[in-house]
């Protein structure tokens, strides 16, 4: 697997062998009330931060300490409640069985690697024993769907085992779908929820961010049948189909809270691995320094051999004239060649992103910076000594770039995009929830906050840190229990204010974190 725990401290192993103790007030009869929602039957629907994803993977714990179900429990103290029932998986390895062979990976434990460094490895204690075949008789009240976007929740045979082959079903629905051409949202007004919750769209953008913006942000397609894999989808497009949906879920229920999309740039997967993150000595500088004045100056004279006046070729090269400096430079990163930037590659900016599976041992064998092979020292040596290169030098001297490829960074346009996107789904939730008077959690912001400093608790602080602030799972996206927690209490506030209500939130220090096991590959 892809090392990707350098950035880990020490102080993750401490975080999983203790909590702190509290002392927890006994819930009195009658003490909460339910105000004007009706929380009889609750359902929840999205993707796999509502079904309690977590460490890459679907597993008992992370289920049963998702946010719905902590709401549930939470929920129960006010009124009577019918259960709130999950289609849980049959261990906590974490892995899918299809016809006998495993289909993804176990989960991410924190393990103490070769070099005594902790970080998160796949999970090898049990063996997982899910299968996907084996279809679970509903209906479930957690209608989270891992991978799901907003227009899978109104796909036909969505949850058909025979369209695994052509990918246009998913395996995590096929195992509870109430019928193989069932959709996710029939399934769960089926159930006449009395309250729902609806926190889907975050892979409408995060397909797109994990790949390091290889698909296409969809602008003005309004068919997401014609959509790749790692594609945005177009804010019209979303803004219908979610519309459309809780005008489904609020025909019948008491009321609902509809959770808008973070910014998936801003979460751990993204902000681990530093771009700055290339340390050098001060000659291993300036040899870098070096060849890239001999790259401009090389591809500036082959410009002016092709007739390009002087003036213009040099304004041209001189963006390949890095420098560098002793200590910590930034990654360099290949682009798309253009007219403005014919070599294709730049060094990385302040706010551009690595992602976290990033193969770090070969960041640290030349992977976003240059390969200085004998035949480069030989060409740098000969251009010292006043010769012209021949066409054949000037492409290895160029060619001894490795920037980092797109899949594995996000650059300022890719951002963008994300953001753009982002922005329009939240507008158009927060817009659709104030037009059906729900309620309006905003996630991003409490996400934003972990980021930002943290959130405080009785026994401590909750971050956004890597590992070690508790909120993220390992695999840098999925929330912790703690983290779900958080996301509860988040939400049980927008129900109280919305309805009238007096739910009682949770004490977040009583909820777990990641996991420690040297039971790994």
């Amino acid at each position: 697997m892809k090392h990707y725990f350098k950035y880990i401290a020490v102080l993750a192993l401490g975080i999983v062998s203790c909590e702190p103790e509290f002392d927890n007030p006994v819930d009195e009869a009658g003490a909460y009330t339910n105000g004007e929602a009706d929380f009889s039957r609750y359902v929840a629907l999205g993707n796999s931060l509502t079904a309690g994803y977590a460490d890459n993977a679907l597993y008992i714990t992370g289920q049963e300490n998702a946010y719905p179900n902590i709401l549930s429990q939470q929920f129960e103290k006010t009124q009577d409640i019918e259960e709130f029932t999950i289609p849980f998986m049959n261990d906590n390895a974490g892995g899918l069985l299809l016809g006998g062979n495993q289909i993804t990976q176990n989960r991410l434990v924190l393990a103490v690697g070769q070099d005594g460094t902790p970080g998160p490895q796949v999970y090898t204690g049990m063996q997982p024993t899910t299968e996907v075949g084996n279809v679970l008789q509903g209906p479930f009240s957690n209608m989270g769907v891992p991978g799901a976007k907003s227009y899978h929740l109104g796909f036909s045979g969505y949850g058909n085992v025979q369209n695994l082959a052509t990918q246009s079903a998913n395996p995590y629905f096929v195992r509870f779908a109430s019928s193989p051409e069932a959709t996710v949202l029939e399934d769960a007004l089926a159930q006449n929820p009395t309250f729902f919750s609806l926190w889907i769209g975050n892979n409408d953008v995060l397909g797109y961010a994990t790949s390091g913006g290889t698909g296409e942000f969809q602008l003005n397609n309004l068919d997401p049948s014609t959509y790749g894999e790692n594609d945005i989808t177009d804010p019209n497009a979303f803004a219908g189909i979610y519309g459309q949906m809780v005008q489904a879920l609020a025909a019948s229920a008491s009321g609902g809270v509809l959770v808008n999309i973070p910014d998936v740039a801003a979460v751990p997967f993204f902000n681990t691995v530093p771009n700055n993150a290339l340390a050098l000595d001060a000659e291993t500088a300036a040899n870098l320094t070096g060849y890239f004045q001999a790259v401009s100056q090389v591809f500036a004279g082959g410009l002016m051999q092709q007739g390009v006046p002087a003036e213009q070729a040099q304004a041209l090269a001189s963006q390949y004239a890095i420098t560098f400096s002793e200590g910590a430079n930034r990654f360099l990163i290949d682009v798309e060649p253009s007219e403005a930037n014919p070599l294709g590659f730049r060094q990385m900016t302040a706010e551009e992103k690595l992602v976290l599976t990033i193969d770090q041992a070969a960041l640290r064998q030349g992977y976003g910076a240059v390969s200085l092979s004998p035949q480069v020292m030989q060409i740098l040596g000969a251009l010292q000594q006043g010769q012209t290169p021949t066409q054949e030098e000037a492409n290895a001297l160029f060619g001894a770039v490795n920037g980092i490829d797109d899949a594995d960074a996000l650059d300022e346009a890719e951002l963008a995009n994300i953001e753009q996107a982002t922005a329009a789904y939240n507008a158009s939730i927060q817009a659709i929830a104030d037009a059906n008077g729900l309620g309006y959690v905003d996630a991003q912001g409490l996400l934003n906050q972990l980021a930002e400093g943290g959130i405080s608790f009785d026994g401590g602080t909750i971050t956004s840190e890597f590992g070690t602030g508790g909120a993220f799972s390992l695999d840098g996206i999925h929330l912790t229990p703690r983290g779900n927690a958080v996301m509860a209490n988040e939400i049980i506030d927008v129900i109280n204010s919305t309805y009238n209500a007096s739910v009682p939130k949770v004490n977040v220090g009583t909820y777990g974190t990641v996991t420690a096991s040297n039971e790994v590959q």
